[in-house]
């Protein structure tokens, strides 16, 4: 596993000012999917932006070649892995995870093709 940042999760309370914060600060540029989210596109990866989180913060992701097979070392080694959701066009398969000690991270692999 190669485990480059590949994704990048800013959950915020409403979105808005923190797309206009994230604009500001770092001149990266916002599209927007409509009610507060959206995505930035930074140097190195993409960044989403999702509204309504209740718990503020950013989750990190990690590009693996075989999601299924990350998810499940995961597992093996302690930690846990959710549902790995649905190839999702342009921006590939995701896995939320947590370390054996709750540290919160994710597993992404890249669109097909």
């Amino acid at each position: 596993m190669s485990g480059a940042i590949t994704h990048i999760e800013i959950g915020a309370v409403a979105g808005a000012k923190s797309s206009t914060f994230f604009s500001a600060l770092f001149g990266w540029q916002y599209s927007s999917m409509g009610e507060g989210g959206g995505w930035f596109d930074t140097p190195t990866c993409k960044a989403g932006l999702h509204p309504s989180d209740p718990s503020p913060g950013i989750t990190v992701y990690f590009s693996v070649p075989n999601i299924e097979q990350a998810a499940e070392t995961v597992r093996k080694l302690g930690g846990e892995a959710g549902d790995i959701s649905p190839e999702e066009p342009s921006f590939g398969r995701f896995c939320p995870c947590k370390d054996p000690e709750g540290v919160v991270f994710g597993l992404h692999q890249k669109p097909a093709g």
